[in-house]
């Protein structure tokens, strides 16, 4: 089973127990907003893969600061971007990657970091939630997002469950 499967498998299973339960508006803007922006596609300006990144200021899970490449030691990695430890499709997608892609990156001495614009208790919390045993940090200004280009902006209902 890949990390994609795996992840797929469990949003469908979690969209089918919500099914089965009283409308949950929260769920359901978080769920709108996933679909949008899946038929949104790409958007413009997105670094393609293997782009070099500037180093950047972090702060780790204890609030420590640290940069991207401390956390990275210096070598190749994966950098994945969730949204913060209240997001059910964060915490599917992190556990998952934990179980399937952490072992095959691992092999081949690549790095992995979760980054997160929450504060370093909530990565703490994630990483503590999901048994990650992979770099959890937080990007407060969300400088390696935009850099990337990978920066979104809520949509005014999911901000509003966010809140």
């Amino acid at each position: 089973m890949t990390a994609e499967s795996a992840i797929t498998d469990r949003v469908a299973e979690m969209h089918t127990s919500m099914a089965a339960e009283p409308p949950n508006e929260v769920m359901g803007a978080f769920g709108r907003e996933q679909a949008a922006l899946s038929a949104a596609g790409v958007p413009d300006g997105v670094a393609a893969p293997g782009t070099l990144i500037a180093d950047a200021d972090l702060l780790d899970v204890h609030g420590s600061p640290a940069t991207l490449y401390a956390v990275t030691a210096d070598r190749p990695a994966v950098l994945v971007f969730y949204r913060g430890a209240w997001c059910p499709y964060c915490n599917i997608a992190l556990s998952a990657y934990q179980r399937h892609l952490l072992p095959q990156l691992t092999g081949r001495g690549v790095g992995l970091v979760a980054i997160s614009p929450q504060t370093p208790d909530g990565s703490l919390s994630m990483q503590d939630k999901n048994s990650l045993s992979f770099t959890v940090v937080s990007d407060p200004g969300n400088a390696i997002a935009r850099e990337l280009g990978v920066l979104t902006r809520p949509s005014d209902e999911a901000r509003a469950a966010q809140l």
